[in-house]
């Protein structure tokens, strides 16, 4: 090791010198950081060119991941991790430096370029991928600004950029040489040839570069290292001579600033035309350049397209990549050839499609209109392929002609719309779920039509999460016990965590696995106060909930139950129910997301009156983390002991909030949605606190449901919502949350007042609970113990098995 260790005190100051110009000197901390990933990429790039050189050498069918978003969080230490070097590099770090690894790491940026889970999933496979060595690659766009950074003022969130390059990217390999031209606008010409056939020919459109940049993705120590590519736009035209000698200096960089405003930004607003307009652009600019270079790659060494297929799978991560359908048979049918029946085939067993969400908003529906100015000859592709899709569904539902409007892929009378989701469906040989219930739910309600008619398309692949990430490295302490009792076997095989179960009754680990969970809690508290002045009391039970904002997360209905602990503490009626409390709130909202946005100061004005308040303060703590993000989540959710996942049933496809939680030893209080059903199955129904409606009981209500019944019939509801309403928590502009109480009277669309009374009762018991702390710390190990099923090998396994028939290629 020692030997190791001086092998990198040279590599990284090689660097240092040779590539930044510094010594150890007049280095700054960040030039320390970049020195220590250029050293670490020594250890990376040949393993990587063996790999890709393996996949040509076997001819491997390749897994393309296509994904708007892919959430990676800090690489440093994950990669140090997976490659078994990190005591190594924490020792040269502290001799050659004489710094802390830990304040390190710390200079990494935690790039934002994904909104929340869809984003962070798509990371979690890209490692599983990996580690389980399948021939996996990422595919999405290098946006110059991620989500945006949160700052609170005042309460409000305020969105500023996300300049996540701003000091440039270590980890990135810009591949110039990687340049594909991608086409928008223009008009489609008919040109006849023999034998009465005919082909289009796209011709008078714009034409936008998109240039490749890789990122490695290293497996947890076993060699392989595949590859996340990412697209930038590039003008090309750089720069207009003419324009600038004439005095135009805007002019002469308008047609390079509008090119790359393609990538400028993750999910541009598309409340305005120009913005919807910009949206399906980057959709359609990634999947171009993704399906040209994957083309390229197979034609190395395939002359045809006979074996497309079985060399070949392309996963659509939702609904954003779904264009790839028509663009693939735009190729195929215009570029290379190809019969349409015969394109179409191989269209249909090259893609899968995963659905997020039941959310209609969030299937995505494009104006015919938009389609026809922007992608032409997409727009006459996607009626194609509808108008044969229909003749099947009119031969498969001969007596019911109402399926045609319910299965079309574009509808509508007057301007039309083309519907994605649909698409995705028809072009796809597997359409699955994330978990067992959302499942359930698009074969009953959401594709119920497309189920009946194809009901082998449809599967169930519930998610999961990277254990490496989420326990090894967010959570030393206590990955360390568990290695210490079972092996090392978990971080590769979650499953064998189960043989923690009967420690659950062992007085010594139940108090070493409590000494962890509270060096966690000061540890958080420590870093809030750091980072943000945000302090807490670590001796309270940490109550988390950390998500992006929606109103069917509902964060609404936790502040509820916030206010109703706030008024029986000042009216002495807690009696021997109540614990003390820090409910911890992150996440953010859209930032067109009124209501949300709404909610988040109305937390921070319920925390400031609670602050204020000389008697309930000393009980009771409600605060905000800004700018939730991997990084900050990798600190909460080894420290939280409640995890509230209480969405309304029906509306969260899985979550993978609620695993994370969960591995790292927090409770659930849920609702029956999403992978909450299978966590309470897989960790005991008595080691989760469960309320409210189920799906079927929500279905049930809709049509007659009447929010102001459960107001007016229940007093300490009606106490907290009027609270609200007159100005309690808003004295200066008694108005101000009007809106809220609004949505929840008058509509209450994701049934928080239905479900307040059970919430509340069930919060009794998780106080209840929580002050027989033997029993707490052995439920806190049931869930660990039994968190195996939420590994994200698990659920790439089950991609590789059901979806992809794809092997893995060990090196």
């Amino acid at each position: 090791m020692q030997e190791k260790i001086i092998n990198l005190h040279q590599s990284i100051l090689d660097h240092l010198i040779c590539d930044l110009a510094k010594d150890k000197y007049s280095a700054t901390d960040r030039d320390k950081f970049h020195s220590v990933v250029l050293s670490v990429r020594e250890h990376l790039v040949e393993r990587w060119i063996n790999t890709q050189q393996t996949y040509y050498n076997v001819d491997a069918k390749r897994i393309y991941y296509l994904s708007l978003e892919f959430l990676m969080g800090r690489l440093l230490r994950n990669y140090v991790l997976n490659i078994g070097f990190s005591d190594e590099y924490k020792q040269a770090v502290e001799d050659v430096f004489g710094m802390a690894y830990e304040d390190l790491v710390e200079q990494e940026w935690d790039a934002g370029l994904g909104n929340g889970g869809l984003g962070r999933l798509a990371a979690c496979f890209l490692d599983s991928m990996a580690t389980l060595q399948y021939p996996g690659y990422g595919y999405g766009i290098r946006y110059e600004y991620g989500i945006f950074s949160q700052k609170i003022k005042d309460g409000y969130q305020v969105e500023s950029p996300d300049n996540w390059l701003r000091y440039g990217n270590s980890w990135e390999f810009p591949r110039p040489e990687l340049l594909y031209p991608v086409r928008f606008y223009g008009r489609v010409n008919t040109i006849s040839g023999g034998d009465n056939r005919f082909r289009m020919e796209w011709v008078d459109s714009d034409i936008v570069m998109a240039m490749a940049y890789d990122y490695p993705v290293p497996g947890f120590r076993n060699g392989t290292v595949n590859t996340l590519r990412l697209w930038a736009a590039k003008s090309t035209r750089e720069f207009n001579l003419g324009y600038f000698n004439s005095g135009d200096y805007v002019k002469a960089v308008e047609d390079k600033n509008n090119s790359e405003n393609i990538s400028k930004v993750l999910y541009p607003n598309d409340h305005s035309l120009a913005g919807r307009e910009l949206r399906l652009r980057q959709q359609y600019f990634f999947v171009s350049a993704t399906i040209s270079d994957i083309l390229r790659r197979y034609k190395k060494f395939h002359k045809n397209y006979h074996e497309f297929p079985e060399k070949v799978v392309m996963q659509l991560n939702d609904t954003h990549p779904s264009i790839a359908i028509a663009e693939l048979m735009r190729v195929l049918v215009d570029e290379e050839n190809i019969p349409w029946a015969d394109a179409w085939k191989i269209t249909q067993n090259t893609f899968a499609y995963t659905n997020h969400t039941v959310l209609p908003e969030a299937l995505e529906t494009w104006s015919e209109g938009l389609f026809a100015h922007l992608l032409p000859r997409h727009l006459q592709i996607i009626r194609e392929i509808d108008r044969r899709f229909l003749i099947q569904v009119g031969e498969r539902f001969p007596d019911r002609p109402e399926q045609k409007e319910k299965m079309a892929i574009i509808t509508g009378y007057g301007e039309q719309c083309v519907h994605m989701a649909r698409l995705a469906v028809v072009g796809s040989h597997a359409v699955n779920g994330v978990s067992r219930l959302h499942t359930e739910i698009l074969k009953d309600t959401v594709f119920q039509s497309f189920y009946v008619m194809t009901p082998e398309k449809f599967h169930n692949v519930t998610n999961g999460i990277t254990p490496r990430r989420w326990l090894l490295h967010a959570n030393p302490g206590l990955s360390g016990l568990i290695t210490e009792a079972i092996g090392e076997g978990w971080q590769k095989e979650l499953e064998q965590l189960r043989r923690l179960e009967p420690l659950a009754d062992d007085s010594g680990f139940r108090s070493r696995f409590s000494s962890i969970k509270r060096n966690n809690k000061d540890a958080l508290k420590a870093y809030l106060n750091r980072n943000t002045r945000i302090t807490f009391s670590p001796e309270f039970l940490l109550d988390c909930q950390a998500k992006r904002l929606h109103e069917y997360k509902r964060q609404v209905l936790n502040l509820l139950h916030v206010i109703t602990m706030y008024n029986r503490i000042r009216e002495g009626r807690v009696e021997g129910l109540f614990t003390p409390r820090t409910v911890l709130f992150s996440g953010k909202s859209a930032p067109g997301y009124f209501i949300c946005k709404l909610i988040i100061k109305l937390i921070h004005n319920i925390g400031a009156v609670i602050a204020a308040d000389p008697v309930v303060g000393k009980v009771l703590e409600v605060v905000f983390v800004p700018n939730y993000g991997v990084t900050i989540a990798q600190r909460i959710m080894p420290a939280a002991e409640l995890s509230e996942q209480i969405s309304t049933a029906g509306y969260e496809a899985s979550g993978t909030g609620n695993m994370k939680f969960t591995l790292n030893g927090a409770l659930t209080i849920g609702t029956l949605d999403g992978a909450n059903v299978e966590i309470r199955e897989e960790v005991g129904k008595e080691n989760f606190f469960l309320f409210g409606l189920t799906e079927e009981e929500i279905m049930q209500k809709r049509s007659s449901y009447q929010p102001r019944y459960y107001y007016e019939t229940n007093a300490e509801l009606r106490q907290a919502v009027d609270q609200i309403s007159a100005g309690y928590f808003s004295r200066d502009n008694p108005p101000l949350f009007h809106p809220i109480v609004n949505s929840l009277l008058e509509n209450d669309r994701f049934f928080v007042l239905a479900d307040y009374s059970s919430y509340i009762r069930c919060q009794e018991e998780v106080s209840a609970a929580y002050q027989d702390t033997e029993r707490w710390t052995k439920m806190a190990i049931l869930n660990v113990a039994r968190a195996g099923k939420f590994s994200s090998d698990r659920s790439i396994h089950e991609y590789a098995v059901k979806i992809w028939d794809a092997s893995s290629v060990p090196l």
